[in-house]
């Protein structure tokens, strides 16, 4: 035994003495008491009074002084109550049976009463186990951020054994160092000290628990538990025990093996799920990739192949075309860059939505010119389609930009010409709601519709119906329409159309909305 253990033993020793001395007081005022009250001829009372002392001693101290108690009851018992008075010898020698019956009574009951005491503490060293569990547990499961997780821990642990405590971790250089303490920073915390974190680099290669009250390195201060789950160890987790007694550090022991437990199994939780994020990126970074490049590639290539085509027959075979013929060619030239022109400003749209590039510049519009000039703008692409405008009978205005409301409404309003079929009727409706500002612009076409688990996943970038795979187009159109009509404070959605199709409806407020830039929280004015 070191020398440290056998000090903590006499200590221990030491301090059961006021017990002893308390028992003594106890019995030699239940001696007197007896003889006050006029009952010292009563042995059998006497004798069983002298059992209260046996019982108040096993609960409440244990073993030892109620032994002590019982051999101190018999003592006092024979030499006041027993005749002769005042002296240790019987005149009846059955009294000494009758002595070592009482003992052993006194013996057994006091086992008795340790054991239900003993086991009280056990029960009630259990419930503050389970209590600091649960709190842990609580505190660890609604938290994703490591930093925090580690934190709260390490709060927690310290709070249950009233001790400081630390956890290290391996940084970026792959070495062990303090991540997270459960004392102030701007001192030097326990657990910083090149005593301690050599131990938790021992225990965290060999993976086993050391320090004060384990079997490996017992002279440290501190107890270190590796943070352990099935097949890695994430870290050490400390705890200073330096003022400890040692018939605690064993419970200390099991509930810190407990603890560390539970930490392991959260660190590797927010662990794996920092992975699984990062990986849900990088798959979302990839196919937005891929559907970009695949996207762009498609709709770049159809429009240059219809310009290479016309331009080339323009240049070799123009003396057999009749001026009907070169005027289609000219305009297969002219649309082809129209739509090239339009999914780069698409683009460009989509990338300053999402840098917070994006500048406003207000002003009240009349949306009845716009609805006008986005109409001359598409008309080329109408075909036999028949366009009905329907406007309130005051001049509409809203307060916005010009040039991105028309964007969005070149985007709308071509998707609901290119998914509706020839003949059919696209229905433009702006209604005004003076009282509350909002204006809201309905386009309604005969299309194949979007069914409804679709509806809002159409304005998420690169996204495209099944149902509209045999149309082309990049995903973006609504996109950027939702982001530039958020920008000025207002929905767009989409819906059935009663008479079969889709009614993409947009809301916007009349007068300037305080709604911030949802993308940057950056906000401009002309």
């Amino acid at each position: 035994m070191s020398e440290r253990n056998k000090g903590e033993d006499v200590w221990l020793k030491l301090n059961r003495v006021p017990k002893y001395i308390w028992v003594t007081l106890g019995i030699t005022l239940l001696t007197i008491l007896l003889h006050a009250i006029g009952i010292s001829d009563d042995l059998v009372n006497v004798g069983l009074i002298y059992l209260f002392p046996v019982l108040v001693s096993a609960v409440y101290w244990g073993m030892g002084p109620a032994i002590y108690a019982a051999s101190l009851s018999v003592v006092a018992f024979d030499f006041f109550f027993v005749p002769p008075y005042l002296s240790f010898t019987v005149e009846d020698l059955r009294y000494l049976f009758s002595f070592v019956v009482y003992l052993a009574v006194a013996v057994l009951t006091a086992s008795l009463a340790g054991r239900l005491r003993q086991q009280l503490e056990v029960v009630k060293q259990r419930e503050i186990t389970t209590n600091s569990l649960y709190a842990l547990s609580r505190q660890m499961t609604a938290v994703t951020d490591l930093h925090t997780l580690l934190g709260n821990i390490v709060r927690q642990v310290s709070l249950t054994l009233g001790a400081p405590a630390a956890i290290y971790l391996l940084n970026a250089q792959g070495e062990l160092q303090v991540t997270s303490s459960s004392e102030d920073s701007d001192v030097i915390a326990w657990g910083k000290g090149e005593a301690e974190i050599a131990i938790a680099k021992w225990v965290y290669k060999h993976g086993e628990i050391a320090g004060r009250g384990s079997s490996s390195l017992r002279e440290s201060t501190g107890l270190y538990v590796p943070l352990r789950t099935e097949d890695q160890i994430h870290g050490v987790l400390a705890v200073n025990l330096e003022s400890s007694e040692l018939q605690d550090q064993r419970e200390k022991l099991r509930l810190l093996e407990a603890c560390g437990g539970l930490a392991a199994s959260a660190i590797a939780r927010v662990k794996l799920a920092e992975e699984a994020r990062l990986a849900q990126v990088t798959a979302e970074s990839e196919r937005i990739r891929t559907a970009l490049l695949d996207s762009v590639s498609h709709e770049l290539r159809t429009p240059l192949t219809a310009i290479i085509g016309s331009a080339t027959g323009l240049l070799e075979n123009d003396s057999l075309f009749t001026p009907e013929d070169r005027k289609e060619l000219t305009g297969n030239i002219r649309d082809g860059a129209l739509r090239m022109n339009r999914l780069v400003t698409n683009l460009l749209g989509m990338v300053k939505l999402e840098s917070g590039m994006l500048q406003l510049r207000r002003k009240w519009c009349d949306v009845g010119d716009m609805i006008g000039i986005v109409l001359n703008q598409v008309q080329q692409f109408i075909q036999q389609r028949r366009i009905r405008v329907e406007l309130p009978d005051q001049p509409p205005f809203v307060s916005g930009d010009e040039v991105l409301l028309e964007q969005v409404l070149v985007n709308v309003i071509s998707n609901a010409i290119k998914y509706s079929p020839e003949d059919s009727e696209i229905v433009i409706t702006v209604k005004m709601d003076e009282p509350h500002g909002r204006m809201t612009m309905v386009v309604a076409d005969s299309g194949v519709g979007i069914p409804e688990a679709e509806r809002e996943r159409v304005f998420e970038k690169f996204y495209r119906s099944e149902s509209s795979r045999h149309v082309t187009g990049t995903g973006l159109g609504l996109a950027i329409c939702r982001g530039i009509v958020e920008v000025h404070g207002g929905t767009i959605t989409a819906e059935p159309n009663p008479g079969g199709g889709t009614r993409v409806c947009i809301c916007l407020p009349t007068e300037e909305p305080e709604a911030s830039f949802p993308y940057m929280g950056q906000r401009e004015e002309e």
